[in-house]
């Protein structure tokens, strides 16, 4: 039987466990990234490992989240990443130099290779046949020691394009049909293998933009095949020597195919508040609209930034509309502002901001209040804009810039003849804002650079055979990790700053729940289906850690969020019985009894003392993780085992 791509890179990867579906294998990891809304953490956490040196082949520290410098926070932040990058043999990307996955893909990203980032989005190096995994950041510091990364085996799905898009049909058509397709709990457990002849009509950029958003469908990760398309890239990026073809074997086995004719693909918009809530542009045409938003790690590339500035071209936007351009990288700014690009971007009244994630994760260009707007991003959670009762929709830079000029949703074809882009021959390498690690002789004399705002990890909690806490918070499907710790410009800044952000925990659902967890001590929470789905952010885990939380019962968990509580050493439940979510209340007292013979046998009896009722639980840990789970964290699982060994 022959193998995917997936499974080809998992075999020649493959450290611990065996390559059957459902069963845990460990992974070695080449690369890593981080970002700097998770890297302080991550590297604090990389510290206290005590390795000197890192043991990955690439790793890389990208400023990109909080670059709004508005106080000291994110400053020092920054120093703190670069001076432990530099100390312990990271790749420092400076702030301005891009987003992270933008320039991973420009200058670092090979395919064949795997790599795992504190960024829900790494899975933006599919694009160039890589394995990439996003992943809580305790995984990340444990990859930079030369650890394996751990993962469920995947079921493999595969999506077999055919023919070509049209004009102003685009790769985040494609992104949204198959979100509409699968939903955004559609991809769980599996990898999704983009092939078939229409790939063939597809860039790297358009291919990035695809895997990219293959994780709001809470996809393990995606991944293209590596073909000349790919080389051509790799050579245009002064690169060609890190090309490997890779393609899955014809008689690879699938779990799950699906058939795609881009041929017939119209653009498309996802409504708010959720990427899978798809309608065509057609449909809501005429919708009055407030602000479009240009950018961010899905659409942010050459490419699309010059279909932009083409389409706007000697054009004014409307004057109810503010209009922002993200470029992606410096790279991608640099070439914009050679061929003249940016000037008519700026001609047309549109504001070019810094290359930096920027409002796609609520750091500034917020909408005003009730305001709709549209955003090539990759996520329309509520709340996240900044602007709490904000209207976000998702689509195409193409449909976007339509948006601008009309001031109402638009079908993008009504913009007649598509402009002909003409993509350079090369790209302009400049890596001047990537700082090389020291030798480890300079490393031994460097001090690493720590400000006021970087608190303590909190403390580990070993779960206890018995637990009995009340139910402080009760919510219900596709809760996301924004609902539970929310980013944005007054947030962000304190994401090293454990007890000041515990302060914003589910502030989108329930303002009290803090207050309430840390008056309860010890405390459980009730989810429903695809609990902690969107970001990687492992503050997610770490704050109800630190707020008492010892156990989230669910009907189902998104696969990053139900590791980063385990690594936290929380207890992730799922009801045996979805039905059985209704019988219970917040405030009732809740007993788990049993549980370390549970997590053996795979249930655990819920008694809610409360009302008297019994509920089955079920749960699967490996052995790996009942450990970290009985030590209390990954941190203190990996210290215990070092100390024996």
């Amino acid at each position: 039987m022959g193998l995917t791509i997936a499974e080809k890179i998992i075999k020649s990867h493959l450290v611990s466990g065996e390559m059957v579906k459902g069963t845990e294998i460990g992974l070695k990891i080449d690369q890593t990234l981080t970002q700097d809304a998770t890297g302080t953490m991550a590297y604090l956490e990389f510290e206290s490992m005590g390795v000197k040196r890192v043991k990955t082949e690439k790793s890389v520290a990208y400023i990109d989240h909080n670059t709004l410098q508005s106080g000291f926070e994110n400053a020092d932040d920054h120093l703190y990443i670069q001076s432990v990058a530099k100390k312990h043999g990271i790749y420092f990307s400076r702030p301005g130099n891009g987003i992270c996955h933008q320039v991973h893909l420009e200058r670092f990203g090979k395919p064949g290779k795997t790599l795992i980032g504190s960024d829900s989005h790494t899975p933006t190096g599919g694009s160039l046949g890589m394995l990439s995994f996003g992943a809580g950041g305790l995984d990340v510091a444990a990859a930079l020691c030369g650890g394996a990364y751990y993962i469920t085996m995947p079921k493999m799905y595969k999506v077999n394009l055919t023919g070509k898009l049209s004009p102003y049909v685009t790769a985040k058509d494609v992104s949204l049909e198959i979100l509409r397709i699968l939903s955004v709990k559609g991809g769980v457990g599996a990898i999704i293998e983009w092939g078939g002849e229409g790939i063939k009509t597809l860039s790297v950029p358009e291919r990035a933009t695809i895997t990219n958003m293959g994780t709001e469908l809470g996809a393990t990760t995606s991944i293209f095949p590596s073909d000349e398309i790919t080389r051509e890239f790799l050579k245009k990026q002064g690169r060609e020597e890190d090309y490997t073809p890779l393609s899955s074997d014809p008689d690879a086995v699938y779990d799950r195919v699906i058939d795609i004719n881009l041929s017939e693909l119209e653009p498309l918009i996802a409504c708010p508040h959720s990427p899978d809530n798809i309608k065509k542009v057609s449909e809501i045409e005429g919708t009055k609209v407030d602000q479009v938003c240009i950018g961010s790690c899905t659409n942010s590339s050459l490419y699309d930034m010059l279909k932009v500035a083409a389409i706007l071209k000697g054009k004014t936007i409307d004057t109810s509309v503010s209009l922002s351009i993200s470029p992606g990288s410096k790279q991608v700014l640099s070439m914009l502002a050679d061929c003249g690009a940016v000037s008519d971007m700026i001609e047309t009244g549109a504001r070019v901001l810094e290359c930096a994630c920027g409002p796609c994760i609520g750091m500034g260009f917020s909408p005003s209040s009730g305001g709709v707007s549209l955003r090539t991003f990759n996520r329309n959670f509520e709340g996240r804009s900044g602007t709490a009762d904000g209207k976000v929709y998702l689509v195409s830079p193409e449909t976007a810039a339509a948006a601008a000029l009309f001031g109402v949703i638009t079908d993008p074809r009504k913009l007649g003849e598509m402009p002909e882009i003409k993509m350079p021959e090369s790209f302009k390498i400049n890596d001047s804002s990537v700082i090389p690690p020291a030798s480890e002789e300079e490393a031994e004399k460097l001090e690493v650079r720590r400000g006021p705002n970087i608190k303590e990890f909190p403390k580990s909690i070993p779960q206890t055979d018995s637990l009995a806490a009340p139910l402080v918070l009760k919510v219900g499907d596709n809760i996301t990790t924004d609902h539970i710790m929310p980013a944005g410009a007054k947030i962000l800044p304190y994401r090293s700053n454990i007890p000041y952000l515990s302060t914003f925990c589910f502030g989108v659902c329930d303002k009290n729940f803090p207050e309430r967890a840390k008056a309860a001590g010890k405390s459980i929470i009730v989810g429903g289906i695809n609990y902690g789905q969107g970001s990687s952010r492992e503050h997610a885990a770490l704050v109800p850690l630190y707020l008492g939380v010892r156990a989230v019962i669910a009907k189902s968990f998104a696969r990053i969020h139900a590791a980063n509580l385990i690594n936290a050493g929380i207890l992730p439940l799922t009801f045996k019985n979805e039905a059985d979510y209704d019988k219970l209340s917040e405030g009732d007292n809740l007993v788990l009894d049993n549980v370390f013979e549970g997590m053996n046998s795979g249930e655990i009896i819920l008694t809610d003392e409360t009302t008297g009722e019994k509920i089955p639980l079920t749960c699967s840990f490996t052995e790996r993780q009942k450990g970290i789970l009985k030590a209390g964290s990954l941190l203190a699982y990996a210290k215990e085992n070092s100390e024996n060994e």
